[in-house]
């Protein structure tokens, strides 16, 4: 270098970061050949902190204020340099500006299913997503295990890592917790705490600290879902022979209340409850269910049949007589 370049050399008497891009998350102050001039400021806005190297060695960190560089201000710098306590010329270093907001709105989802294992349907296919939101909190970790030498680094670049830990996260803890989907899948709140405090240590060794992680939605495959809903379907049915006999006086009143109903159905009406009740018994026998209905309620019922005109005086009277016959 000549020596008119000697006198162009420009030093740097002020260091800011404007973070004019969201979702920055550190940023390398642009000094290339330049240096920093002794009693140099340097402002660090809320929300931020510069860190200061040393040939790639992590050396002192700022937080947020005005601060004036000088060997007091930089003591690990100045210890690295071994400048002496009278030092007053300009000096070399690497500075990094970082954001430590709230990095929020973070997504995260199951691009294919994850196999997990289910304490009750075995091994599932298993869709989920949600949300989770970050700040950075230790930048010199940052620094070691994620930026490098890079000038800057934004969230888009680290969702494929962060969404890694999160599905491999999720299918360790629902094959070690002995939790079923259906119970994860009633209770979301309690799964999102379960599953950020699984998360905790992962962000850390990065630096990051987890502040939320939310599940929005767990799905299965359709198949299996087909099966939970019929499943379902049958406990709300509840005792089958119930079941039958609201089926029964269901069909009845539906075809009552067609033309031609009731006198097409008061010849067939007696042997038609009675196949009703026997095939009510047969299914009640099979699946060990209650004992049947009392043959007094049974009258009673068959008397307000009666009175609708669905049965005849006959019809009712021979099945009134069939019904006292079991309790004689």
């Amino acid at each position: 270098m000549g020596i008119f370049d000697a006198f162009r050399k420009q030093f740097i008497d002020v260091i800011q970061w404007n973070e004019e891009l969201p979702g920055t998350l550190s940023w390398r102050f642009p000094i290339q050949d330049q240096e920093i001039q002794n009693g140099a400021q340097l402002t660090v806005r809320e929300g931020q902190c510069a860190l200061f190297l040393n040939e790639g060695e992590v050396a002192d960190i700022f937080g947020p204020g005005l601060h004036t560089l000088n060997t007091r201000a930089l003591p690990i710098l100045t210890t690295l340099q071994s400048w002496d306590k009278g030092f007053e010329g300009p000096f070399k270093s690497d500075v990094y500006f970082f954001s430590l907001k709230d990095q929020i709105d973070r997504k995260w989802g199951t691009a294919n299913p994850i196999t997990i294992r289910d304490k009750d349907y075995g091994h599932i296919r298993l869709r989920a997503h949600g949300t989770y939101s970050y700040s950075l909190k230790k930048p010199d970790i940052f620094y070691k295990r994620v930026l490098g030498t890079r000038e800057t680094y934004n969230c888009e670049e680290l969702e494929g890592q962060l969404r890694s830990m999160v599905l491999t996260s999720m299918s360790s803890f629902f094959g070690a917790s002995g939790i079923s989907f259906l119970d994860m899948a009633a209770n979301q709140e309690a799964f999102s705490l379960k599953l950020k405090e699984e998360l905790l240590d992962d962000f850390e060794q990065y630096g990051l600290e987890l502040k939320t992680f939310l599940v929005q939605n767990l799905s299965l495959p359709e198949e299996l879902q087909e099966y939970l809903d019929k499943n379902a379907k049958m406990k709300m049915v509840g005792n089958l022979d119930q079941f039958t006999r609201f089926e029964t006086a269901d069909n009845i009143s539906t075809a009552a209340a067609n033309e031609g109903g009731l006198a097409g159905m008061g010849a067939g009406m007696g042997a038609g409850l009675s196949m009703a009740q026997a095939m009510a018994g047969s299914i009640g026998q099979a699946t060990q269910a209650t004992p049947q209905e009392d043959p007094l309620e049974t009258i009673a019922k068959l008397a307000k049949l009666k009175d609708q005109g669905i049965l005849t005086e006959e019809e009712f009277t021979i099945k009134k007589q069939e019904l006292l016959k079991k309790i004689t």
